[in-house]
């Protein structure tokens, strides 16, 4: 694709991140200083801006202030979750006409990796000449090509500190204690509560991804058991965990709505976020066979994982910047569309190269924990993933015990 001068359009899609600002102002220095780049427009909601004109003239933000709006999470564009008709992208394109616009950038994860597919296709079948990237962003971390996903490692971060926090809570008032973490397809986020762990005993002491399917009843007995030898349980629970006994391999909070409506946005996904049911019916269910004078709680981390600002991860930050700039490195060098994709170089210190890959590579589909970073027994990680995840989040707080307590 023979480079084309003109103006660019950015969009932030899906969830927030406390990192996804960063890509956001990669992006924005990365165009200003190529001088390729006459505009920027950013769309306000990402396709829904451009589909109403509405759009921050990006290139007139003061240094300054992009400096903090780099560190500040959430999407500073606002967001959307929205599938373009073929009838949007077309509308989309004579706004792009208009404004002589010739570079689309969308940052998000796998749902915004196919809405950019989408619009590049329809651009090449229209003719219209439009380099079309996105920049990954997922707290999932569920992206396919790439090692991992921006915004992961702060997300990460906030839920191994969370877990630090409630274990030495739950080991100075002993009971069961269950979290549900973020999670459809991926349990990478409910992995991480293992990466807060100093002391043999501390918790959490089970961790329940989407990638095993349990029982119920398996769960109960698992919990039941940690707690008869500790005398307290703290467990880590995916809101997407899979009822092994589900025929439909449903998860256990559809398993709940059963013959209920269930909310979906426009991308066919069922809302799991939101929603304290899961913990609550875990909490009834453990509560219910170990006997009611056992102390029992349950929370829901929901929503507080992406955009918390006070565990961001200096790693994460650094890495979503450059992978903004990437992005318009990549467009400027000719190549077409695609999206970002950071590979782990091999050996004893963390490094990563950035690289390219195709879009469809990226679009739609996700991945989820690879078999090695999960224990055999399915309820807990393995040392493989420690060693993944660990540089990704950055050091956490030291803590310590007294000896007569150890």
């Amino acid at each position: 694709m023979d480079l084309v001068m003109g103006n660019a359009i950015i969009g932030q899609s899906g969830g927030p991140t406390a990192v996804i600002n960063q890509s956001l102002v990669g992006v924005v220095e990365a165009a200003k200083a190529s001088g390729k780049i006459g505009q920027l427009f950013g769309a306000r909601h990402g396709v829904k801006g451009i589909l109403g004109e509405d759009f921050v003239h990006l290139f007139d933000e003061p240094a300054d202030v992009l400096e903090q709006v780099a560190m500040t999470p959430s999407s500073a564009l606002g967001s959307v979750r929205k599938k373009p008709t073929r009838d949007e992208c077309l509308a989309m394109f004579e706004v792009m006409k208009k404004r002589d616009i010739h570079y689309f950038f969308y940052i998000g994860g796998n749902d915004s990796a196919e809405t950019t597919h989408i619009i590049q296709q329809v651009a090449q079948d229209s003719g219209y000449d439009l380099a079309c990237w996105h920049v990954p962003k997922t707290v999932d971390n569920d992206l396919r090509v790439t090692d991992h996903c921006p915004g992961y490692g702060s997300a990460a971060r906030f839920v191994a500190s969370a877990f630090m926090g409630d274990n030495l809570d739950n080991r100075s008032l002993p009971g069961i204690k269950i979290n549900v973490v973020m999670g459809r397809h991926a349990g990478f986020l409910t992995a991480a509560s293992a990466l807060g762990r100093k002391y043999p005993d501390d918790g959490p002491h089970l961790i329940y991804m989407p990638e095993r399917p349990i029982t119920r009843d398996q769960m109960v007995e698992e919990i039941a058991a940690v707690y008869k030898h500790l005398g307290r349980c703290v467990v880590a629970v995916s809101e997407g965990i899979v009822d092994a006994n589900s025929k439909d391999h449903l998860t256990f909070t559809e398993v709940i709505a059963k013959g209920n409506e269930l909310a979906r946005d426009t991308h066919g996904n069922v809302q799991l976020s939101g929603s304290g049911a899961l913990g609550d019916w875990l909490m009834d269910q453990v509560k219910q066979a170990l006997g009611g004078s056992i102390r029992v709680r349950a929370d829901t981390f929901g929503y507080l994982q992406r955009s918390f600002p006070g565990v961001i991860s200096p790693t994460d930050a650094a890495e979503a910047r450059m992978c903004g700039k990437k992005a318009v490195e990549f467009a400027l060098s000719g190549m077409g569309s695609g999206s970002v994709a950071m590979i782990r170089k091999p050996g004893p210190d963390y490094a990563i190269e950035y690289k390219p890959t195709e879009l469809q590579n990226v679009a739609k589909e996700t991945r989820g924990m690879p078999d090695e970073y999960i224990f055999e027994k399915g309820n807990d990680v393995t040392k493989a993933f420690i060693d993944y995840a660990s540089p990704l989040i950055g050091e956490l707080p030291p803590y310590g015990r007294l000896k007569g307590m150890i």
